[in-house]
């Protein structure tokens, strides 16, 4: 804690990481400013314009070096961000001050900046969300073949397996790691457009020659990690394109809720459960606790990224023109936290889907406690085999079941279901017979070649694609 007196996002001091904190800090931001404004002179230097190879040489050699302090003097002077930070440039730059921002306008480097770090943002997300598709593949191969019961509408249905449940989860991941590169192999940088987009200030430093124009847009956007600039704007880039990026980001934090509530409700049944520390409590009031904490932060997060999506799409709906200035406030909270708040979701996803704890025991229960009812049509099939009526077991069959559902709901007892059926000679099938129906293996379909032919063909090639993003070392929660 920095200052105790001082309000601190959340998400800076308690979920997000270093990484994700770095690329929208300020030393991020200034100082692509500067390898912007360091571009830009090279550009018009290689095209013609009176810059010197000493003065982009000079830009070069401080990019990093950045005086806040004279920063913030010269922006109570001026009352400008972005002028503020030319003269504090210019102040280790005094060879290239004459030259820096040569033709541009402020969203030069406040819009290319936004672009370069929200691209930069995408890359950590993603490989954030290789590290969970790589856990959950682990888990969901390890227990393919693990049966338990399936939930419609949390009601008992058919058996699955942990396992298969588990591809549920990942599919929807993959959809988002889709998303993700769409918008990162989509993202061009705004370039060098002038105030309202014309190229005007450029087409008059270049003498009318068009083709210069063309190609210090492009120089530059090879210089900062882009095939191309928008072909055409306003001042500014459309907002539509941050709209876009925090619905990808909503995506992932739909995903990841769904997930946690999952995993919360199967907490609750006592089936699967989140990572639980030697020292951890659970509860302050009630020490036998074991609250599960992180997929309830996941959800938490998540429901704030879903509200914060809305943000950038009312700001693009509400663009006037060439340019309005009421998106600015809104672009530096909104854009920033929601990747920090998805940044932490990714990390407590990831450090759950590793630590998850599956009680075998507990399922295998569950399982027993409902498999009679749904073994009960393989049961009257058999016994049509054996020259019974099928319309007249069925009825027995409901009748038995509505028994046996009393002796659970209303009296505690276990399903007996079973022993009802042997004891009626019109099944003419014995106690052992009806049990062999009880084999939970045998109610799965094909769950197990399901996660090995998802896993072989959707998840290992993706996360062979990005192995580089797979790390040795668990991540570790600050809180």
């Amino acid at each position: 804690m920095s200052n105790p007196s001082i309000y601190e996002s959340p998400l800076s001091s308690r979920y997000a990481s270093d990484q994700m904190q770095y690329i929208f800090s300020p030393d991020k931001k200034f100082s692509t400013w500067r390898r912007l404004w360091t571009a830009l002179a090279r550009a018009e230097m290689e095209l013609g314009l009176p810059v010197t190879q000493e003065q982009v040489d000079e830009l070069a050699a401080h990019l990093t070096d950045i005086d806040y302090a004279l920063a913030a003097q010269k922006e109570r002077e001026l009352r400008h961000d972005v002028m503020a930070h030319i003269h504090t440039y210019g102040a280790v730059c005094p060879k290239a001050m004459p030259i820096i921002h040569l033709g541009a306008t402020s969203c030069y480097v406040g819009d290319n900046t936004d672009l370069i770090v929200m691209r930069d943002g995408l890359f950590l997300v993603r490989d954030k969300l290789i590290r969970v598709l790589h856990a959950l593949a682990q888990f969901a191969d390890k227990y393919k073949s693990l049966p338990t019961l399936g939930f419609t509408h949390f009601q008992a249905a058919q058996l699955v397996t942990v396992g298969k449940r588990a591809t549920l989860w990942m599919n929807e991941l993959l959809q988002d790691l889709a998303e993700v590169e769409y918008r990162i192999s989509t993202l061009r940088l705004l370039g060098c457009k002038g105030t309202t987009g014309t190229q005007a200030s450029f087409l008059e430093l270049f003498e009318g020659d068009h083709e210069k124009c063309r190609e210090l847009d492009l120089r530059i956007a090879r210089e900062m990690g882009f095939e191309g600039t928008v072909p055409v704007s306003g001042q500014t880039y459309s907002r539509k394109v941050d709209a876009a990026v925090l619905a990808t980001l909503s995506g992932i934090a739909q995903s990841a809720c769904k997930f946690a509530t999952d995993v919360r409700l199967l907490c609750h049944l006592k089936e699967v459960e989140e990572p639980f520390e030697a020292n951890q409590i659970g509860s302050s009031a009630m020490p036998y606790k074991r609250n599960p904490m992180r997929c309830e932060r996941i959800c938490s997060l998540a429901r704030y990224v879903i509200a914060d999506a809305a943000n950038p799409a009312y700001t693009a709906a509400t663009q006037w023109f060439e340019r309005t200035l009421d998106d600015s406030a809104n672009k530096r909270i909104s854009i920033p936290e929601a990747f920090l708040a998805v940044d932490a979701i990714l990390n407590i996803y990831e450090n759950v889907a590793f630590g998850l704890v599956v009680h075998e025991k507990v399922i295998e229960k569950h399982i027993l406690d409902e498999l009679p009812f749904m073994a009960s049509e393989n049961i009257m099939m058999d016994a049509v085999k054996r020259g019974g009526d099928r319309q007249q077991l069925h009825e027995r069959i409901r009748v038995y079941s509505q028994e046996a559902g009393r002796n659970v709901k209303d009296l505690g007892l276990t399903n007996n279901l079973i022993d009802l059926l042997a004891s009626d000679p019109m099944f003419g099938l014995t106690r052992e017979e009806l049990s062999a129906h009880l084999e939970p293996s045998r109610y799965i379909g094909r769950c197990p070649e399901q996660v090995s032919d998802f896993l072989n063909s959707c998840v290992y090639p993706v996360i062979e694609a990005h192995r580089s993003a797979l790390s040795d070392q668990a991540v570790e929660l600050k809180v």
